[in-house]
């Protein structure tokens, strides 16, 4: 039990991690530069903010409460900052207020992972089981949700991906209650469930993410399974790197049957985030994916653990039942994004976010990758700056691949402050051509996402 311990001083506790202690509403930010007058809607990121002090030795960063933080952009302005907790029901009785309705997972309603827009609502999302949570325009909770009664076997997932000519959104979604399966879902451009497809798994992996081709929704089965060991040590997060699991993707048509999966050993690695996916004419699938060689795989499993990150191209093989995979770039990296006009096709422009010895919170920077000529640009943000993830955001609906933004929180670690910073996707080293000064440090979380105000 004494192995499975954190030490008393938690790294997810403290500097650009450490909690805020309120809820905060600021107008009429400061900004330098000029803010493009076409952004027209709202940046808003989420991630864990504990709402009281928890015990640092079982404290897992993962665990943390939600909290959301946005900045409203309208006519080259930058009109208001806002965070707000997610309400669960721990979060409603700390405050004192009653708690939010809508159904809830059983074991947790803590939802702190991503946030996105779909059929009009804004939604905060969590994996393992959780239901998403509805906010309104000003970040205040509305209501849990199974999505109209429309999720019925389990929760749903951190990361769906929109199909950009359906309006869909696919998912992969696992359950630590329900280690036996994953499933698909498909949320229809009402908001609700069309399709949920239960997969038969083993050891009940932790699946962050997935992937979308024309032809194919992709499963990450990797080597981070369900510990019943770590659940009953009670530190925090239950999922441990099993070497006796074997590490394979999954290509499953988009209406196919559980039965026609195809599924393709790799080399043992786990992927938190893939960028892009796409079919090829030869029938081979395309996946370019942020590859850590191990995870959770420590004395400490909360902590670093010295594993290996790249930048990788995984190419999977129907034929062989292979995965080939090509280094991009060796560089640490993660949080990779790419312009959604292109989910599922070729594309040649991802951005990552460069991270020191393959852990958030080290000196970081944006990179813009050319996947058609191998060429890369840095934006190098400075000593002591620390950037969260990036995403792009087109010019307009028509325009190229390249022509838009990429926006996100910058922390300045020395300062203990941090800004929105926007730059010119064309130009990604050239100085930002805004930065929006916030009232208050943003500690380093997870997702975030520009909501559009149509």
């Amino acid at each position: 039990m004494a192995s499975q311990l954190k030490p008393a001083i938690n790294p997810f506790l403290e500097g650009v991690y450490a909690p805020v202690g309120d809820e905060l509403t600021a107008g009429e930010l400061s900004v330098t530069g000029m803010l493009p007058a076409e952004l027209d809607g709202l940046y808003v990121r989420i991630g864990p903010n504990p709402v009281t002090p928890p015990d640092p030795r079982f404290y897992h960063w993962f665990a943390g409460d939600g909290m959301v933080h946005g900045v409203r952009l309208q006519a080259g302005k930058a009109l208001w900052y806002r965070n707000r907790y997610v309400r669960s029901n721990r979060v409603s009785a700390t405050l004192g207020e009653a708690p939010a309705p809508g159904p809830r997972d059983t074991r947790t309603d803590t939802v702190n992972t991503n946030i996105i827009g779909h059929a009009g609502k804004l939604l905060a999302l969590v994996e393992a089981g959780g239901m998403p949570v509805e906010l309104d325009s000003l970040l205040g909770t509305t209501a849990h949700t199974d999505l109209d009664g429309t999720l019925r076997l389990g929760g749903f997932s951190a990361h769906p991906h929109r199909d950009p000519d359906s309006g869909e959104l696919h998912a992969i979604c696992y359950n630590g209650g329900n280690r036996d399966f994953v499933r698909h879902v498909v949320v229809g451009v009402d908001g609700r469930v069309r399709r949920e497809l239960a997969v038969p798994i083993a050891d009940g992996p932790m699946i962050h993410d997935c992937a979308l081709t024309a032809r194919f929704v992709i499963i990450l089965d990797l080597p981070v399974t369900f510990s019943m060991p770590a659940a009953r040590a009670s530190v925090g997060f239950p999922y441990r790197w099993n070497r006796d699991h074997t590490a394979r993707v999954g290509l499953l048509p988009r209406e196919g049957g559980a039965d026609e999966v195809i599924w393709c050993d790799v080399d043992p690695a786990l992927v938190f985030h893939p960028c892009n996916a796409f079919d090829l004419p030869d029938g081979r699938v395309v996946i370019d994916v942020a590859a850590h060689d191990r995870m959770f795989d420590s004395e400490h499993p909360n902590g670093p653990d010295g594993s290996v990150l790249t930048f990788e191209r995984w190419t999977c093989d129907p034929a062989t039942r292979r995965v080939d995979r090509a280094i991009i770039d060796s560089l640490p990296q993660e949080f990779p994004r790419f312009d959604e006009r292109l989910t599922g096709k070729p594309y040649r422009f991802a951005y990552t976010v460069t991270m020191a010895d393959g852990a958030p919170g080290g000196p970081s920077g944006v990179i813009r990758h050319d996947l058609e000529t191998g060429a890369r640009a840095v934006h190098d943000f400075g000593a002591g700056k620390i950037a969260g993830e990036f995403v792009f955001v087109p010019r307009s609906a028509d325009a190229a691949e390249y022509d838009g933004w990429l926006m996100g929180y910058v922390v300045d670690a020395v300062a203990e402050t941090t800004e929105l910073v926007v730059l010119d996707a064309r130009d990604v080293a050239a100085p930002p051509i805004a930065v929006v000064a916030l009232p208050r440090r943003v500690p380093l979380g997870f997702h975030g996402n520009w909501i559009a105000a149509a």
